[in-house]
């Protein structure tokens, strides 16, 4: 089995996603954010790319909305785009439908819809990832969602760490460039992690946006391990569990075409 990392979504039209895996990933934040958000009992994800669609769900069926741009909460939704709006008691998420537009992260979802199964990766949920790649048997992309189609540094570790966890189970990354890059940035920033990211473009921005509690969060590891959203249909459902469950067949999770 083979791993490529892609940088930007921009990017995409040089990769073939028919029959991989597709891992999306915008560690800041809205695979973190829907990673918590499912976690903390939302029952399914509708990850939308504009804000009219997120707005129209929350309206005509009762989604709890969260939608983002440039960073900022968009006006007229119930939440951001920051995982501590799941965590927050008085606000209770439970059993409820969430529909979520961000300014990279759905997008960048939505343009890698050829893929045979699409999941989304956090730090958050790193096993979790693993698991499923390992039992679908598949080769896989890890799609960066960057920032407005621009690299990004945390999107792009994620996909190293991955690789380090992927490699030693007989995962090629020799073959690409852009998978060793990423796997080498991870060794070299692993030891000062999450220190190793504080001049990175990202933080900067949500600090400048009082938001360093999110990076803080978002760059913890495991503590989601078992939360797995799976893209099927048109949303995004929890295919994890307990550790103690089988994993589901690559053909049964196979994206209708």
């Amino acid at each position: 089995m083979k791993l490529d990392v892609c940088f930007s979504p921009e990017l995409l039209p040089l990769y073939d996603l028919h029959g991989k895996v597709a891992v999306i990933v915008d560690v800041l934040r809205a695979t973190s954010t829907i990673v918590t958000a499912l976690d903390q009992g939302v029952t399914e994800v509708f990850a939308v790319a504009t804000l009219d669609e997120c707005a129209t769900l929350g309206r005509d069926h009762g989604c709890i909305t969260a939608a983002e741009r440039d960073g900022i909460a968009a006006e007229g939704f119930d939440l951001g785009n920051s995982p501590f709006g799941f965590l927050n008691e008085e606000f209770p998420v439970r059993g409820r439908t969430l529909a979520i537009s961000t300014t990279n992260g759905t997008k960048a979802l939505h343009r890698s819809l050829d893929a045979a199964a699409v999941i989304c990766g956090s730090f958050l949920n790193l096993s979790a990832v693993v698991d499923f790649i390992v039992a679908q048997q598949r080769d896989v992309v890890v799609v960066c969602a960057g920032w407005k189609g621009q690299f990004c540094l945390e999107d792009t570790a994620f996909g190293g760490a991955l690789a380090a966890r992927l490699v030693p189970l007989g995962y090629d990354v020799a073959w690409s460039d852009a998978a060793i890059a990423a796997l080498h940035l991870w060794e070299h920033a692993q030891a000062e992690w999450p220190a190793y990211l504080l001049e990175s473009a990202a933080v900067r921005r949500l600090n400048a946006l009082e938001y360093h509690d999110d990076f803080v969060f978002c760059m913890k590891l495991d503590v989601y391990p078992h939360i797995l959203p799976l893209w099927q249909n048109d949303r995004l459902i929890d295919a994890g569990g307990s550790p103690k469950q089988t994993a589901p067949s690559p053909v049964s999770l196979e994206r209708e075409q």
